[in-house]
């Protein structure tokens, strides 16, 4: 009888233990290597991830729109993978939500090269000439925007931001104030904003 009671007190404490209780943190996570399995992000990893302190010492989060249909995430993330130097970043979004980790951490691509924007149009620009560079900020696209440029994320897109960008700042120690919109930081294309709204969600 004792037995039966005992089991059924440690099925009560099961069902009525917190979620958070039984599946680690974002922070723990964050910290983790390989490819970990994170709650509310669909992640495909074409780079998996090492120890956090091998990494590429990352100041800053840079966040790309391309000009590119549905769908066109995934080949560019894999392309990136290939030649993870070559122009463009380090994850990539899907129209869907679906994150691309294609780089390894300790690997620079090309991206964001001018950091150039000098005439404080969107945000003061003193801290940031020629300070936020490929070297020290870590690059997210999305992709989907085209044929109109001024096309927004979609709301899947948004979604995974909201989580990703947790999961950046969390690994890499990287402040708020520290995610940039493309366009804030370098000159690119008169047309609409790339990146603007979603660094401007970030920092909320």
């Amino acid at each position: 009888m004792n037995v039966r009671l005992a089991v059924t007190a440690l099925c009560v404490v099961a069902i009525f233990s917190p979620a958070s209780a039984q599946t680690p943190d974002l922070a723990t996570i964050a910290h983790a290597s390989g490819t970990p399995e994170i709650p509310g992000l669909k992640m495909v990893w074409l780079a998996p991830w090492g120890e956090v302190s091998k990494a590429n010492p990352w100041q800053n989060i840079i966040v790309h729109q391309t000009e590119g249909p549905a769908g066109s995430a995934r080949g560019g993330a894999q392309l990136q993978a290939k030649n993870p130097t070559r122009r463009g970043v380090t994850v990539w979004v899907e129209t869907d939500g679906t994150v691309y980790w294609a780089v390894p951490e300790n690997l620079i691509p090309t991206h964001t090269d001018g950091a150039d924007r000098n005439d404080n149009k969107y945000i003061d620009n003193g801290p940031t000439f020629h300070q936020v560079i490929r070297t020290n900020s870590i690059g997210v696209e999305f992709a989907g925007n085209y044929p109109d440029v001024t096309r927004g994320a979609t709301e899947a897109q948004i979604a995974a931001w909201r989580i990703l960008v947790k999961v950046l700042r969390a690994r890499y120690g990287i402040p708020l104030e520290r995610v940039y919109a493309h366009n804030w930081i370098d000159y690119k294309d008169a047309r609409y904003c790339e990146g603007c709204a979603l660094a401007t969600l970030a920092r909320q």
